[in-house]
């Protein structure tokens, strides 16, 4: 396969950086536990499961037990089987026992229990309850399902506040199962850890404790992590007895174009996007059924569409073997989407992460992963897609013109030989706290007793600020809810910051989709492309108070890219650190809390080429966020003055220095927390008001945090060190893209002083590390 896209590159060109040939790897069988019901058994063994591997009775056993674990193996290694044996054990030998499963996204939830339904064991009344079940099935699904597939957004919204109508089904829950806990991290994982530890209180509120099964891609310290998330010990099953076929790794950087410049004149490279699509047509052609992973929504429908363009010049059928499918999508469209992949209809799909998470997709050859997913375990469980039934593989890593991308195909390492992150959640972050105790206080008074599982004196601590705000009462036997109306449909678990925002076709009504609030203003500003099904659209009018934003269809030749500006407020320094320079001046490294205001102020237009046709203002709000931010600061001799030391800058090449160093050290961060370059932002300053020297912040982009920062503020050095050399490494003379320049930057790019900001980094880096 890998001939086949590499004869497809035109002469000249040498896109191709690095490949690796991982070998297989053999199953180990072992019979099935003693305990097994012979029914179940028989069912999984008609469904092809002859005997269990290894891990899968290993974590079975210990559910079994009454303990509960995290299995944290690789894709396609057969998690499900782990839960579903001890749960259907379980609900086979008592007629009355439940269960609940938790899933990050409908699709995997739907998937998981067709697969459930698909074993035909009688009594088990597997059944799902989330935002798609019907009006009219609900009750039925409360009244006498006994395995409750659903997601934490119902389960936060629509069961946890309607307990009373669940008292059958939490008094008999026996297990709960959390799938694809590693997409709980940051602000969500936090809202999700607390979350759970809300059920937890109301089972135990009814005379039930459920063992704990959670299911996780492969991180580091799974038991560490899945303890934190759910609030009970876990033990750790992490030794994958599942087969692997053969994985060829191919690490691919898009070349620069000739005669096209981007922003202020800079070189651009092909974008992952369409180099991407080349290679997913080139695929099909092949007839390898391919899955290419796109960071966006926009992405995804632009590599299905190029796709098709160059497909259509082979063979008039062969379109319509390709599509997208991303979030937004309504939902008949997306099981329309699934059942086609699933049986071979579709040979190639352009997928946002909406694929990565669990969706059983059987048989297929090659995965395109367009743009490093963040983490290193979203990119093994991405790449895991191919070669499920055990046979060989292809996976084709495509970077994007960015600074971590770019480390990271020059740096193959870093990808095949670093161990996988650890998932970062703060349930503390009183941003979270506050909002979920207001839930916990609604659904049941809560009590001294209650505190330890919400983090005790921090819990207590907010509990009086909700009391003093008027939001709670505080009595001697509690906390009350004092409002007529439940808060739960004002608390986004998700962190989008509030109600989707409808996208519209003006002419018919008809919605096509929708978007996060959060991402409103430079996804859905008025001009903005949106695309939906293959078809685009202008935006017209953002109505934010409205929740609604009106399209008309339209098809021209520029994508558009949102400008934000940013300023920020030191607000409470938590740690700060002095490091002495060699012949004077210092380092200040420090960590706190921050006030972040930005503004969406205009939009580029630009063609597929990266070619800016030119920029257009805009008049929207600016939002204020508090949260975390790491900063380090700079005496001026340090920057300006001459020797090892000594980035020896001229005074009007500071801003530019430092600003390069900002974009950089904002697209390295993922390398070293479970974060997305769209998770964080940034703010240099030659002279910050607050801290009167040349300071550069990098900030979570969620209220309260969500410990990005402070990770990045723990691995200070070496993140610093790859930003030094992924800047020094690339191959354009000025700065471009794969190095200093920001998709995001308010500013233009401008000022930006590559050479600087290797200058300013050294010298930060020699101060610091001595």
């Amino acid at each position: 396969m890998l001939r086949r896209v590499l004869a497809g590159v035109p002469a000249g060109e040498e896109p191709l950086t690095h490949v690796a040939e991982l070998p297989e790897r053999a199953a180990r069988v072992v019979p099935w536990p003693e305990w097994t019901p012979d029914p179940v058994r028989a069912a999984f063994t008609a469904c092809g499961v002859r005997e269990p591997w290894s891990h899968q009775v290993e974590a079975a056993e210990h559910a079994h037990a009454g303990r509960s674990v995290v299995i944290a193996t690789g894709t396609a290694s057969g998690k499900s089987l782990a839960y579903q044996l001890p749960v259907l054990t379980a609900l086979t030998g008592d007629t009355r026992a439940t269960a609940l499963y938790l899933s990050p996204t409908k699709a995997l939830g739907a998937d998981q229990l067709r697969s459930v339904s698909a074993l035909d064991l009688p009594g088990v009344r597997a059944a799902s309850f989330d935002g798609d079940t019907p009006t009219a099935e609900r009750d039925w699904v409360r009244a006498h399902a006994r395995w409750v597939f659903t997601n934490p957004d119902m389960l936060h919204r629509g069961i946890l506040p309607a307990h009373g109508r669940w008292s059958m089904f939490f008094r008999r829950l026996r297990y709960v199962v959390v799938d694809e806990c590693h997409s709980y991290r940051g602000v969500f994982g936090s809202h999700v850890a607390l979350l759970l530890r809300r059920l937890r209180r109301v089972c135990r509120r009814y005379g039930a404790d459920p063992v704990f099964v959670l299911a996780s891609a492969t991180v580091s310290n799974p038991a560490a992590s899945a303890t934190r998330l759910s609030g009970v010990d876990c033990a750790a099953v992490a030794d994958d007895g599942s087969p692997r076929g053969a994985r060829t790794v191919a690490l691919w950087e898009p070349p620069l174009l000739d005669d096209v410049a981007g922003e202020n004149g800079a070189p651009v490279r092909r974008s992952a996007g369409a180099e991407s699509a080349r290679i997913l047509a080139d695929l099909v052609i092949e007839g390898a059924r391919t899955l290419a992973f796109v960071r966006s929504r926009l992405g995804a429908e632009l590599t299905s569409l190029g796709a098709k363009r160059i497909l259509a010049e082979v063979d008039a059928d062969l379109p319509d073997r390709v599509a997208a499918y991303r979030a937004g999508f309504l939902p008949e469209e997306r099981r329309a989407l699934e059942a086609a992949l699933a049986d071979g209809r579709l040979l190639g799909v352009a997928s946002t992460n909406a694929l990565e998470l669990g969706v059983d997709i059987a048989g297929l050859d090659a995965v395109v992963v367009a743009g490093y997913p963040g983490t290193l375990a979203s990119f093994w469980q991405q790449a895991g897609r191919a070669g499920r039934a055990g046979d060989g593989s292809l996976v084709v890593f495509v970077a994007r013109d960015d600074p971590l991308d770019t480390y990271l195909v020059h740096h193959p390492t870093a990808v095949l030989d670093k161990p996988v992150e650890a998932t970062v959640t703060d349930p503390g972050n009183p941003y979270v706290l506050a909002p979920q105790l207001a839930c916990a206080a609604a659904e049941l008074p809560l009590t001294a007793d209650c505190l330890p599982d919400f983090g005790g004196e921090q819990a207590r601590a907010v509990l009086d600020d909700l009391v003093a705000e008027g939001t709670l009462r505080k009595r001697p036997t509690g906390w009350y809810w004092t409002q007529r109306e439940r808060p739960h449909g004002l608390v986004d678990i998700r962190g989008s910051g509030g109600d989707q925002i409808a996208v519209v076709e003006a002419d018919s009504g008809r919605m096509l989709g929708t978007v996060n609030p959060g991402n409103a203003c430079a996804t859905v500003h008025p001009g903005a492309i949106y695309l939906h099904q293959g078809s685009s659209y202008v935006v017209d009018e953002l109505d934010l108070e409205s929740g609604l934003a009106m399209v008309h269809p339209e098809t021209p030749e520029w994508t558009t890219t949102p400008r934000e500006l940013v300023d920020i407020t030191i607000l409470d320094t938590v740690s700060e650190t002095v490091h002495p320079a060699l012949g004077g001046g210092e380092v200040r490294v420090c960590l706190g809390e921050v006030a972040v205001t930005s503004q969406v102020v205009a939009y580029l237009r630009k063609l597929p080429s990266g070619e800016v046709l030119d920029q257009i203002p805009l008049d929207l709000p600016e939002n204020t966020l508090h949260t975390r931010a790491v900063w380090y600061t700079v005496t001026e001799d340090l920057v300006t003055g001459k020797g090892l030391d000594r980035a020896g800058l001229k005074r009007s090449e500071v801003p530019g220095a430092l600003h390069a160093a900002e974009h950089a050290a904002i697209g390295l961060l993922p390398l070293f927390a479970t974060c997305d370059r769209w998770d964080i932002g940034g703010v240099s300053t030659a002279l910050h008001p607050d801290t009167e020297q040349p300071t550069v912040f990098v900030h979570d982009g969620h209220p309260g945090g969500a410990g990005f920062a402070d990770r990045g503020h723990a691995a200070l050095i070496p993140w610093l060190t790859a930003t030094r050399k992924a800047i020094a490494a690339c191959e354009c003379p000025e700065g471009c893209p794969s190095c200093v320049q920001s998709p995001k930057c308010g500013n233009g790019n401008d000022p930006l002083n590559k050479k600087g900001a290797i200058a300013v980094l050294t010298a930060v880096l020699n101060t610091i590390r001595d």
